[in-house]
């Protein structure tokens, strides 16, 4: 065994089976796992993680039966006739040393689907359908098919299953009030509402026999109201622990819930509380999870008792090899998952296949690939910032020499504006490690040094790839160059004084982290769990159902007034999965949003405007900020190629737009992968 990481890296004896380290890959929603065409590269996603070092895996959720679909006609395992795509995908995984579970997952009143069905016909608030409440007779035959499911998995190859009971899916809408109004068998007292998910484990445990893994998540913190008490939560786990489960998995929060549970704010290991608690009640292993993304957090949470394993989903999505590097003790090396939910989550919730903003391979491991050259070339990357950094790590990583230029100090381009937002931290790492791959690869990195047409046609390049990123998008008012005029760039890079009454002019990305950043005071609630309990409403006594108590957070540091053009919602084009924490943080710091507005001027008083063409009205204040887009950098193109130098644009010096580090990372990669 590895001399790092001793406790995360230790082999788990399961009785009848041994995991060769404490770390577990999570479910995760891929995309793949709809279609039967797809299944050889949800294969070689698997087998890339297995051969990186992966105690064990789950797949992204299968339902049991047609009711239970996430969509229609997506990801099931109910018949003999889908078990032969499954074998395709645990022997890749075997052929590498793993494990792999399939995970059931029943959507109940979250499927996307006219079909879905729940405890009780209460709608969601995130799924269109209003659900039938199931028969006594289905809930019997839904027992059934889970069973049927994992006795299916069973032939297909899989090590186990996990029984997905948490998130606030079909099992977790039986166990409490809010979702189950039943006055059957299956419904009333606490005995009745976790008769389900016992049976079902009961139903597998009798279906698949003993040498089987069987996995339950279990809803250890609902964060809704209504939801389970920490008693309730005890008697569930012994009785699932008595029913025959092998693993206790840790689940967090509802899908509806409205505490941020897995998003970059969330600080690390926020929840891994609750697991130890739950240490105390069961002998089974117990895994800690969410928001765990670096090697040294996961070997303290099984070191201090907090866990027996930790579910690490998403960091294998940004680096496949986590586990490997970290018993190489090179933690450094780790492409570290910075919570973004931009191409996972994001992604999955828009329909999309799943992939990883700092990993664009990550579910494309079949497609986008490079390999090492067969002509070396001397190419000149313009701009350190994230598609720069992709671009020029490849290029050398395939045997090119590289030159890589920035006029700044130092690298990351916009990455140095999003590490210091409260909340943003994690893209720290994500510069570390592009800053050890620069090294690793062997990438010529010239900071502090502008370069022109002249310079780089006499430098004899090959080719030049333009990174050079964007300018902001200049206010073009009366009273645009006033002394309360600062930039963007103003207030975060260079963190130029700001008063106390400020108003923001635009509300994309850049204005709402602009806000959260003047609004916020002292230490970040991401750094800092008290903290993002007490701003959450996260109720660490577990006195109230669910854990979830009212939200107390900090004063805002300032008086602040968001404004943009647009009539629509504010921060529109926010993430999926992540926008409405970020309008309900600024709009528990006070902060006001104005929509549908027409600027007229900036002055000593302050900014001035109309809506829709209204009375004219002003916010007096000491700064405007201007968060009002992006223009791109192309300075250079016309020169180079006049001079026939052949030339790549990539990043913002391409498509300026909203701030997309998704895209450039990948068009530096696959630019790359080309040359």
């Amino acid at each position: 065994m590895s001399e790092h990481y001793k406790h995360l890296l230790e082999p788990l004896d399961l009785g009848f089976t041994t995991l060769k380290n404490r770390a577990l890959m999570g479910s995760m929603h891929t995309g793949l796992e709809d279609k039967a065409k797809d299944f050889p590269k949800l294969a070689a996603y698997f087998a890339e993680r297995a051969r990186g070092g992966v105690g064990l895996m789950v797949t992204g959720g299968f339902a049991p039966n047609v009711e239970g679909w996430l969509s229609p006609f997506g990801s099931k395992l109910s018949k003999k006739s889908e078990v032969k795509r499954h074998l395709q995908v645990t022997k890749a995984v075997h052929d590498e040393g793993g494990k792999i579970c399939l995970q059931i997952l029943h959507a109940g009143r979250y499927g996307y689907s006219p079909l879905c069905v729940s405890a009780s016909n209460i709608k969601s608030p995130i799924s269109p359908f209003k659900p039938r409440a199931l028969s006594t007779k289905g809930v019997y035959r839904t027992i059934k098919d889970y069973a049927n499911s994992a006795a299916l998995a069973q032939q297909a190859g899989y090590d186990g299953v996990e029984v997905m009971g948490s998130e606030g899916y079909f099992i977790n809408q039986f166990l409490v009030t809010h979702t189950n109004k039943r006055t059957d068998e299956w419904g009333g007292s606490f005995e009745n509402r976790m008769r389900l998910p016992v049976e079902i484990v009961k139903a597998v445990r009798e279906k698949v026999g003993t040498n089987f893994i069987i996995i339950y998540r279990l809803s250890m913190l609902d964060l809704i109201e209504q939801g389970s008490t920490w008693d309730e939560v005890v008697q569930l786990g012994k009785a699932i622990e008595a029913a025959g489960a092998t693993i206790i998995n840790t689940g967090i929060g509802w899908h509806e819930a409205r505490v941020p549970t897995i998003a970059t704010s969330v600080p690390r290991a926020a929840f891994s509380w609750v697991t130890g608690r739950m240490q105390d009640h069961v002998s089974i292993p117990v895994v800690a999870t969410n928001r765990i993304n670096d090697p040294q957090v996961a070997d303290e949470l099984i070191a201090n008792g907090e866990a027996d394993m930790v579910s690490m989903a998403r960091p294998f999505l940004a680096d496949s090899d986590f586990i490997n590097k970290a018993a190489a003790g090179k933690p450094e090396s780790i492409n570290t998952c910075i919570g973004c939910n931009q191409a996972c989550l994001d992604h999955t919730f828009g329909g999309k296949r799943s992939t990883c903003l700092v990993n664009p391979r990550a579910c494309y491991e079949t497609e986008l690939n490079f390999t090492p050259t067969t002509q070396t070339k001397r190419v000149a990357v313009v701009g350190a910032g994230p598609a720069g950094l992709s671009a020029a790590t490849v290029l050398a990583e395939r045997g090119h020499t590289v030159d890589l230029f920035d006029k700044a100090n130092e690298i990351g381009g916009q990455f140095n504006i999003a590490k210091k937002i409260p909340g943003k931290e994690e893209f720290y790492e994500t510069l570390r490690y592009f800053d050890n791959k620069i090294k690793e690869t062997g990438v010529n990195l010239r900071l502090n040094e502008g370069v022109d047409v002249t310079a780089l046609i006499s430098a004899d390049y090959d080719e030049v790839i333009l990174a050079t990123g964007i300018i902001p998008r200049e206010l073009e008012i009366e009273g645009a160059d006033h002394e309360k005029v600062l930039s963007y760039i103003d207030v975060v890079q260079d963190e130029k004084p700001v008063g106390q009454r400020v108003a923001i002019i635009g509300a994309g990305g850049i204005g709402f982290d602009v806000a959260e950043l003047l609004a916020h005071q002292g230490v970040s609630p991401s750094l800092d769990v008290e903290l993002f309990n007490k701003e959450w409403g996260v109720d660490t006594d577990y006195q109230q159902r669910g854990a979830y108590t009212h939200a107390d957070p900090e004063a805002p540091a300032r008086q602040i007034t968001m404004l943009q053009r647009k009539e629509g919602k504010m921060g529109a084009n926010l993430g999926k999965t992540t926008g409405w924490i970020h309008r309900a943080s600024l709009k528990m710091k006070s902060v006001q949003m104005v929509r549908g507005v027409e600027y007229s001027k900036i002055d000593d008083r302050g900014l001035h405007f109309t809506i829709q063409g209204g009375e004219p009205q002003v916010i007096e204040c000491d700064n405007v900020v201007v968060c009002a887009g992006q223009l791109s950098r192309k300075d250079l193109l016309a020169g180079l190629e006049a001079q026939g130098m052949k030339v790549h644009l990539i990043g913002g010096s391409k498509l300026a737009g909203e701030l997309d580090a998704k895209r450039a990372i990948r068009e530096g990669f696959e630019v790359a992968a080309q040359i």
